[in-house]
């Protein structure tokens, strides 16, 4: 069972974040960006969305909505998880 609760939207203290300076963030866990790095990259670019209508219970809009602001794309990432989960190859 998941310990961390995902009903509700995290508070992030924003004026602090905007006030540190860039010693004052911790980067000691990020990788250098070696040559290495950079030769193999590549640019992936977003997949395109498709506006659609679709029905769903009232209960599972709500939860998703419940959740904040950018549910329609949670909703999304819960159908991409379904579907890679269950694509045949």
């Amino acid at each position: 069972m998941n310990e961390y609760v995902t009903n509700s939207p995290l508070e992030t203290d924003w004026e602090r974040v905007n006030k540190m300076t860039d010693e004052e963030i911790d980067t000691s866990d990020i990788p250098p960006l070696t040559e290495d790095f950079f030769r193999r990259a590549r640019v992936r670019l977003p997949k395109r969305k498709v506006k659609i209508t679709v029905t769903v219970d009232e209960d599972v809009l709500a939860w998703f909505k419940d959740s904040g602001r950018d549910y329609k794309h949670r909703m999304n990432a819960a159908l991409r998880i379904y579907a890679e989960a269950h694509r045949v190859e």
